[in-house]
C-alpha cells in the first residue's frame, strides 16, 4: 500500500510521514479491546449476596513456666512442684487450640532444671513451646 506521492525522482527527499505502520498497530489494538473486553466483564447478570467475611480468631492460651535459680517452678505465678507440672500440662495438652507454653528461665539456673521443664512439656504432648529473654543493651 503506497500512499501519497510527492516522489518524482529518486533525488527528492520524502516529505511526508508514512502513517501505515501507526495505523496498522492501531488496528491490532482495537482488535484486541474487542476480543478481551467480552471476556472481563460477565455475561450473566446475578445479584449476589453480600456477607461480611471476618476473621474470627481464636487466640490460644499462653502459659509461662518460669524456672528460678534455685530451680523452683512456677506456673504463671504459683509455685509448682514437678508432679503437679506434668499433671497440668497433660491438662492443657488436650485443649483445642493447644496453649503456647513460654519458659522463662532465670540465667543463674542450672540447665538441668530448665531441661527438665522443657522435657515436661515435649513429654506433656504440647507442640508450641518458646523461650523469653531480655534483650541485650
Amino acid at each position: 500500500m503506497a500512499f501519497g506521492g510527492g516522489l518524482d525522482s529518486d533525488n527528492e527527499v520524502m516529505s511526508e510521514i508514512n502513517m501505515t505502520p501507526l495505523v496498522d498497530v492501531m488496528l491490532v489494538l482495537l482488535i484486541i479491546f474487542i476480543i478481551t473486553v467480552p471476556v472481563l466483564t460477565h455475561s450473566v447478570k446475578v445479584d449476589l449476596p453480600r456477607v461480611s467475611n471476618e476473621k474470627q480468631e481464636i487466640k490460644p492460651q499462653t502459659i509461662t513456666l518460669t524456672v528460678k535459680a534455685d530451680g523452683a517452678v512456677f506456673w504463671d505465678e504459683t509455685a509448682v512442684d514437678a508432679a503437679a507440672l506434668e499433671l497440668k500440662l497433660a491438662e492443657q495438652a488436650q485443649k483445642q487450640p493447644q496453649p503456647e507454653v513460654h519458659i522463662r528461665g532465670d540465667k543463674a539456673a542450672p540447665y538441668e532444671h530448665v531441661l527438665k521443664t522443657m522435657a515436661a512439656v515435649q513429654q506433656s504432648g504440647l507442640l508450641k513451646l518458646g523461650f523469653i529473654s531480655e534483650p541485650a543493651h
